[in-house]
């Protein structure tokens, strides 16, 4: 199988995505959408910016490697009415069976940053892209102490065993030199790619920042991994301290419940 399938599909994203609905109806709102227009959601989840994107009007695909998660937002999109909004299995780093210029935005918040051959996503994004349109990416940012899921990477990777050899970081999707190597591969010129710091957030009403690591370490792949290889070497409890400190140091809320800034970067590529 896939080991990018497989790391998807362990756990329950769901679960972590109930966190992110308010900063990704924020992030759509902010890309000024003007309909007609057919987006491309990369990476989508369970359609925590595919289905405000169709609330808006936009005739939307999302696609991820996730079948439960792609299971997940055909019900949503079911439940919600929207009939504009499909999502199918697909692989970020080849899009097979969509045609060139297909799309008149390409976006991908957290999700293509994640797909291991990170010049094959560029050079596809471009490609299904249409001219004149545009691609958004968010993408975490690494080392940064302000991005929340930067550092709970980093944790739960200093638990890990080292990675293969040929491993490419999802993090440096959040550098901009690998940006604009990568999309100038692809054939964008460097002043059509512009890049911003941006905040999303991860909320709550109902869960503490403790019940939220609990979640991330039960249904959160890469977390799920590092708890499996923390068992093995009877640093559990360590992680979980780690990853609870973490969680309280940069949680914003005071009444018990959840807010937890998270800065990544928003990169945009017109074509």
């Amino acid at each position: 199988m896939n080991p990018n399938k497989a790391l998807w599909e362990k756990g329950d994203f769901t679960e972590i995505a109930a966190f992110m609905r308010q900063s990704g109806e924020a992030l759509v709102k902010s890309l000024g959408i003007t309909t007609p227009l057919r987006v491309l959601d990369l990476g989508c989840g369970d359609g925590t910016t595919a289905i405000p994107l169709a609330l808006l009007g936009a005739e939307v695909v999302g696609i991820d490697i996730a079948k439960n998660l792609v299971d997940a937002g055909n019900k949503r999109a079911l439940e919600a009415g929207l009939n504009r909004l499909t999502f199918q299995e697909g692989d970020a780093s080849n899009l097979q069976g969509i045609s060139d210029y297909s799309f008149d935005l390409t976006l991908s918040v957290f999700g293509a940053m994640f797909a291991p051959k990170p010049f094959d996503v560029a050079k596809e994004m471009v490609r299904v892209t249409k001219p004149g349109g545009r691609i958004v990416m968010g993408n975490w940012i690494p080392n940064d102490p302000t991005s929340f899921v930067s550092q709970l990477l980093k944790i739960s990777s200093s638990f890990m065993p080292p990675p293969p050899e040929g491993f490419i970081s999802p993090m440096t999707w959040g550098v901009d030199t690998h940006i604009i190597e990568r999309f100038g591969q692809a054939g964008v010129p460097k002043e059509k790619i512009s890049m911003v710091k941006d905040m999303y957030s991860f909320i709550s009403r109902d869960k503490n920042p403790t019940e939220f690591i609990e979640l991330l370490e039960r249904f959160y792949g890469p977390t799920m991994n590092a708890v499996e290889a923390a068992q093995k070497n009877g640093k559990v409890e360590e992680l979980h301290n780690q990853l609870l400190e973490l969680a309280k140091a940069q949680n914003k809320s005071t009444d018990g419940s959840t807010s937890i800034p998270a800065t990544f970067l928003r990169v945009t590529v017109d074509l």
